[in-house]
């Protein structure tokens, strides 16, 4: 699972991946770390995957966190992949690259996004409405759009600069 707020004890980089597989090798790191877009970031480090990250992992922006706390996730190497509202804290850059990643490690495994961004959740195959914690709506983005239901007025309050700018 990936939560909003990403979870690092105070160790090295290695030490918070292997955290989720203990037997991973280096190269199954830096497979995750590839697949997470960390890797670049970590071996720019003085020390690489040996270097520490502080307590909570206070000596790393938000994206960094985030996106070790992915490639973790990717080591451990789920069934079903719990996103829960993973971007909702980034700004928009590390977005872009959660994003990117996440797309590489939703591909063929079911995943779970529970999101308010909707950003995160445009490709979806499915999407679920909830409302006082009952489903309201489902469906594609596109069948959701043309309901004009509740997740067209959210998607329309969310991107309302951008639509009003392709006018």
């Amino acid at each position: 699972m990936v939560t909003q707020e990403a979870y690092l004890f105070n160790g090295t980089i290695r030490e918070n991946l292997l955290y989720s597989r203990p037997e991973a090798t280096q190269e199954e790191l830096e497979r995750a770390c590839k697949l997470a877009n960390i890797h670049d970031f970590i071996v720019s480090q003085e020390l690489g995957y040996d270097a520490m990250v502080g307590n909570r992992g206070l000596k790393l922006s938000g994206g960094e966190k985030q996106r070790i706390s992915l490639a973790r996730v990717v080591l451990k190497n789920p069934k079903i992949l719990v996103l829960d509202e993973a971007t909702s804290s980034l700004d928009s850059i590390s977005e872009y690259a959660i994003q990117t990643a996440l797309e590489a490690v939703m591909h063929g495994r079911t995943s779970i996004v529970i999101a308010h961004r909707l950003s995160t959740i445009l490709a979806a195959d499915r999407i679920l409405v909830v409302k006082d914690g009952v489903i309201a709506e489902q469906g594609t983005h596109e069948e959701l759009l043309e309901q004009g239901g509740i997740y067209q007025e959210l998607y329309e309050t969310q991107f309302k600069r951008v639509l009003e700018h392709d006018d």
